[in-house]
């Protein structure tokens, strides 16, 4: 009876997908016309029919230059950022049956936050890669991470409870943390640029950096909508999906190196942003369920939305100061992490 009452709250799927859409885009729109000269949606639209469509208008060229090259990119880039570590956390989460996995408790942040620290304080550019250096190492450094938490984990317990694999995420996550304090003690002029970098931001940003994320993104979101019912089969248990033909094993590499990936690439643009990918799939979750084929993609959708709306905040809540809208998630996310917490001890540990 309980269960059934539950599921009358969920939201209809084609209604959940309009709903995510509109927040999405209405967080766009918003944060393209705030700013200290507001500018209105006819005018917004009109740029950018002019630029992606073609179309001709009467349009001033200064409010085109704010909006096509310093708002819109901004906001581009912080949907990006917000849906690759919304995905990444719903598909760790599944993966390892557990709302308090994402990113950001699971140390792969941290990992990507170390290779790029490692990019600035050396400054690092392998010839081949040229500006694509900064996020493949971050990447590369965000797979290690994941997977030397997993068999940390697997050594202090075979069984490798959920438990103990998001502990060993937190210490390794506070490891890291120190590795990365440490060279900012060593830093000279480099301080201010890796400080900056690592409380998280989309500012100054532009196309560049929105077309360096994008093919990763594009890479890690596919796959990860690729791997959604496998990870509905995971959902039951490693021993129900064997029986159901999954290759386990495989699979659980894929989400982890998909989900890395993702992490990887947003950390490396815009630094630390914690939360979202532990905050955006749990309220998803409770809205239409655990079906990965809807969670993941609405999580996405979701994750872009509410990422384009705290770096709206960060840039107008002390306007003309701009905040790190690392500080703004944070505020949101640490919260609802306790909630979730509680909420868990409450029902004995039941995810």
């Amino acid at each position: 009876m309980r269960k059934r009452s539950t599921q009358t709250f969920l939201l209809n799927k084609k209604t959940a997908y309009i709903i995510a859409l509109i927040f999405l885009a209405a967080a766009a729109f918003a944060g393209t016309a705030a700013g200290t000269i507001r500018v209105p949606f006819s005018q917004i639209t009109a740029i950018l029919a002019h630029h992606i469509v073609g179309t001709e208008g009467n349009i001033d060229p200064s409010i085109d230059n704010i909006v096509w090259e310093i708002r819109f990119p901004r906001v581009v880039l912080a949907g990006l950022i917000g849906a690759s570590l919304a995905i990444a956390g719903a598909a760790f989460q599944g993966l390892l049956r557990n709302p308090l996995a994402d990113p950001y408790t699971l140390g792969v942040s941290s990992g990507a936050s170390v290779g790029a620290v490692l990019v600035l304080f050396f400054h690092v550019s392998i010839p081949f890669l040229g500006g694509f250096t900064l996020p493949v190492v971050s990447i590369v450094t965000a797979v290690l991470t994941i997977f030397c938490v997993l068999l940390f984990a697997q050594a202090i317990e075979r069984s490798m409870k959920l438990e103990t694999i998001i502990l060993t995420g937190i210490i390794f996550s506070s490891f890291l943390g120190s590795f990365i304090s440490l060279m900012i003690a060593l830093t000279g002029e480099e301080l201010r640029q890796i400080i900056n970098w690592l409380l998280g931001s989309v500012s100054m940003r532009g196309w560049p950096y929105v077309q360096l994320m994008l093919p990763f993104f594009a890479g890690g979101a596919l796959l990860l909508l690729y791997l959604a019912p496998e990870l509905n089969a995971m959902s039951f248990g490693e021993e129900k999906a064997k029986h159901l033909g999954v290759n386990v094993q495989r699979k659980k590499i894929l989400v982890l190196i998909a989900g890395s990936i993702l992490t990887g690439a947003a950390v490396a643009v815009s630094g630390t942003i914690g939360f979202i990918g532990l905050v955006v799939p749990h309220f998803v979750r409770l809205l239409i369920g655990p079906d990965h084929r809807h969670l993941l993609p609405l999580s996405m959708i979701a994750g872009g939305g509410f990422l384009i709306i705290a770096d709206l905040a960060a840039r107008t809540i002390i306007s003309p100061t701009e905040l790190p809208i690392g500080v703004i998630t944070s505020l949101i996310g640490a919260p609802v992490f306790a909630l979730i917490l509680m909420n868990r001890k409450r029902k004995g540990g039941v995810a």
